[in-house]
């Protein structure tokens, strides 16, 4: 039975504790021999108030938050002698290169040899007499010294006896020797922990040396690599040492790395199946030993190795008939080896590895999905070019001419939505069968709940993707692929009807995303020619409005948010698709764009009386809203032609005013309906070319104060501000206006009469609006009649007398300032007692 954990591991912590234990040990000693001076000393020590009453042994500083306890730790002694060791040892190796490399050549070659061959056996034989004595540090660092001076030998020869040698082939064949050399010193002092490792670490030099040293080709250098990896494989599993399992791991991620790395150059590359027989023979190689390496790793490093088992075996076996096939189809290759993986998650020998090929078989379908990314954003993307040429006619490139994609590799394409397809049809069948994937990954991981809906969106999004592509990758005709797409969002659209009413959100919300994208792509590509115009987005009116009338069925579930936010989104599209209908009916008519705006109303007519139908229901306002925006549309088209606009703006005002009638919608439309009918109104007669300001405030002023009247009769004590105010100074205020720049006396004659009236009717009701605001224009339009003569006056008398006049006034002022001031008073106190 396997001991948890390892024999060796267990030794090491008991290693640690038996250290713990004699530091404890040290201290308590200490503790006690400076008692035991306190004890024999001739006097007590006088206590400082809060000080410990025992004295630290000196030097030492006493802790100020406990009056009794042990001194403070000295600095471990084995912490120092390492330390001291280390830095011996490194003293040592740097002396020993500088004797080598420079004071070399200053001794004959006997000398050299038994100088070093001495201080090599030297340092080998000290750590075991070093072992014997209980000095394990000094051994390890003179074992240290041992490794770099046979180094040095294997140099040294070289350079001396074997000249003429090949330096790559002579340090492959050192590093063998010196690694064998390092495993049976470890092994003959197995209390030595640095040989084996160094041994380990020195394996990881001859194959790959020598290898070079052929100038080998690739597949040769990447068997030398792998064998390498299977090298220090075999001995993380089997070894029971921490530093040696610890230095074959790391070399067996560097050099099975670098190995499968080169195997996987080398299949990409193949220019043929034959070609791709060997370097698909090294990635089975390579992910056997990844299995076999997972197989006794810890949880992550198990996972990490079969995921790296899994897509080299994906790559192996693809490699081969993915040689074989042009353009993109060696993915769909690929693609079916990364779907066949997770068959071998439930093999037990590489169980422990199975979420590892269970994450390649993943991560093999993403880079799968990737590839078909490209021709999928053509497609998307390509449409919005028949904006520039509406109606120029049917392409004569087919589909390809009209996405302006002709110019695109579509052959190396072709592949893409059959991938797309593929991984469709295996997330829809694990979305339709999840109790089975459940109890079949159950060995494996254990799926969670959430994944079911990302693999049914998924399913949805990718099965979309696939035949949006298949069109233009098939190069179908401009008719056949319009067809096809129309028929796709329309199916896409309906199985998002489908899922929000079975209570399937993300299935939805996926499938009405994508078809509303593929209706938009559609909407755009119809553009191209007139019938196919009318086609498709009568098809898409269709769809969208049956859509808004299947979601408000009473018998679906209770209304989510999504619920209402698809249905809503969708009324609004078919109103839309409504509108652009009546734009290209009145092209199709000849009309202009001003002619047309008539036409497009009877949207908004018709989403008003659907406003009115769909009362109180969610979707009634966003369909309302969206007829408005259309409107505003007409409004807009009719600029460039007054007497239409005036027309437009008129029927919107009847538009407005229907709504109005209804209670829920009256303080809006009302107010709308007003504002539309006074600038229909303004526009026409500004089309008539009718200048006199009356003629534009008198239509506004004449229904304000109608309403005022019946708002005091209501409300008698309502200010006449309020209910007069507005209305009258629309008309007198810009009337005002106008006679000061009038050259002509009709114009001011007039409306000093009104303002007169206006004044003695307020002062006959006492309503303050009326007094105020006719006696202020009365006043300035009179000073506008007098000052011709007042210009002329002051023009013939002396200078002198405007300022003498003045003069008096201010004196006649102030003699009587009170008399004036309590006048002031009276009048403004009159003002507001009126109304």
């Amino acid at each position: 039975m396997e001991h948890v954990p390892p024999p060796a591991e267990e030794l090491t912590l008991l290693d640690r504790e038996l250290a713990r234990l004699d530091l404890r040990r040290s201290q308590l000693l200490t503790r006690r021999a400076w008692l035991v001076s306190v004890l024999q000393a001739p006097a007590p020590l006088p206590a400082a108030p809060y000080a410990p009453p025992f004295p630290p042994p000196p030097g030492r500083a006493a802790a100020p938050s406990a009056p009794f306890g042990p001194p403070a730790p000295p600095v471990r002694s084995r912490s120092a002698q390492n330390v001291l060791l280390t830095l011996g040892g490194l003293l040592l190796t740097i002396a020993a290169i500088a004797f080598t490399l420079v004071s070399w050549g200053q001794m004959g070659i006997g000398g050299r040899s038994a100088v070093l061959t001495a201080v090599t056996v030297a340092a080998l034989s000290a750590p075991a007499m070093l072992l014997r004595r209980g000095l394990s540090s000094t051994a390890e660092a003179i074992g240290a010294l041992a490794a770099v001076l046979m180094v040095l030998d294997a140099y040294a020869l070289h350079r001396v006896a074997l000249p003429e040698t090949d330096g790559l082939g002579y340090a492959a064949g050192a590093s063998a020797v010196l690694a064998v050399l390092w495993a049976a010193y470890g092994l003959l002092l197995d209390r030595l922990r640095l040989p084996l490792p160094l041994a380990v670490a020195g394996a990881q030099l001859p194959l790959v040396l020598w290898a070079w040293a052929v100038e080998a080709d690739a597949s040769v250098f990447a068997g030398a690599l792998l064998a390498t990896a299977a090298l220090d494989c075999a001995i993380a599993v089997r070894w029971k040492g921490v530093g040696v399992r610890a230095t074959a791991c790391a070399g067996l991620w560097v050099t099975g790395g670098a190995g499968l790395l080169v195997a996987l150059v080398l299949s990409l590359s193949a220019e043929g199946p034959a070609d791709a027989v060997v370097p698909g023979a090294l990635l089975l190689a390579g992910a056997v030993i990844a299995l076999a390496g997972a197989r006794r790793a810890p949880v992550a490093l198990a996972v990490a190795g079969g995921a790296v088992a899994g897509l080299a075996a994906v790559a192996a076996v693809g490699g081969v008939p993915g040689a074989a096939v042009s353009g993109g189809w060696a993915v769909p290759v690929y693609l079916v080896c990364g779907a066949l993986l997770p068959l071998g998650a439930r093999v037990p020998l590489v169980r422990p590895a199975g979420r590892g090929l269970v994450g390649a078989a993943g991560a093999v379908t993403a880079a799968s999905v990737l590839f078909s990314a490209a021709p999928v954003a053509v497609v998307l993307v390509g449409p919005v070019t028949q904006l520039g040429r509406v109606w120029s006619g049917t392409p004569d490139e087919g589909v390809r001419g009209a996405l302006g994609a002709t110019g695109l590799p579509w052959p190396e394409m072709v592949a893409a939505p059959v991938v797309l397809l593929m991984v469709a049809a295996v997330l829809g069948a694990a979305y339709r069968s999840w109790e089975r994937v459940v109890r079949w990954a159950g060995p494996v991981f254990s799926p969670a709940p959430a994944w079911r809906g990302a693999a049914g969106a998924g399913a949805v999004a990718l099965g979309w993707a696939g035949l949006t592509v298949l069109p233009p990758a098939l190069d179908f005709s401009y008719p056949v692929a319009v067809s096809v797409q129309s028929v796709l969002a329309a199916g896409v659209l309906a199985l998002a009807v489908g899922a929000l009413r079975r209570g399937r959100t993300g299935v939805a919300l996926t499938a009405w995303v994508c078809g509303s994208v593929g209706a938009v792509g559609v909407a755009l590509l119809s553009l191209g020619s007139e019938p196919v115009t009318y086609a498709v987005f009568g098809m898409l009116l269709l769809v969208f409005g049956g859509g808004a009338a299947a979601l408000d069925a009473p018998q679906g579930p209770s209304r989510s948010t999504a619920w209402v936010t698809v249905q809503a989104v969708v009324a609004c599209a078919a109103v839309v698709c409504a509108a652009v209908l009546a734009v290209a009916a009145g092209a199709s008519l000849g009309l202009a764009a001003h002619e047309a705006a008539p036409l497009l109303l009877v949207v908004p007519a018709l989403t008003a009386g659907l406003g009115a139908w769909l009362k109180g229901r969610a979707v009634a306002v966003p369909v309302e809203a969206t007829g408005g925006a259309v409107g505003l549309a007409a409004v807009l088209m009719a600029l460039d032609d007054r007497p239409f606009l005036a027309l437009v703006l008129s029927l919107c005002g009847v538009l407005a005013a229907a709504t109005a009638l209804r209670p829920e919608r009256r303080p809006v439309a009302g107010y709308l309906a007003t504002a539309l009918f006074v600038l229909a109104s303004w526009v026409r007669l500004s089309a008539s070319g009718v200048s006199s300001p009356e003629a534009y405030t008198l239509p506004v002023t004449v229904p304000a104060l109608v309403v005022g009247v019946l708002r005091r009769r209501r409300d008698p004590a309502a200010s006449s501000w309020t209910a007069y105010g507005a209305g009258l100074a629309v008309t007198l205020v810009p009337s005002l206006f106008a006679a000061w720049v009038d050259p002509h006396w009709p114009g001011p004659l007039l409306l000093g009469v009104a303002a007169l009236v206006v004044t003695l009717v307020g002062a006959r009701l006492r309503l303050q609006a009326l007094l105020v605001l006719g006696g202020a224009v009365l006043a300035l339009d009179a000073l506008h009649e007098l000052a011709p003569y007042v210009v002329q006056v002051v023009g013939a008398m002396p200078r002198w007398v405007a300022p003498a006049l003045a003069g008096v006034l201010l004196l006649a002022v102030g003699a009587t300032y009170e008399k004036r001031l309590r006048d002031a008073r009276r009048l403004k106190d009159a003002l507001g007692r009126m109304r």
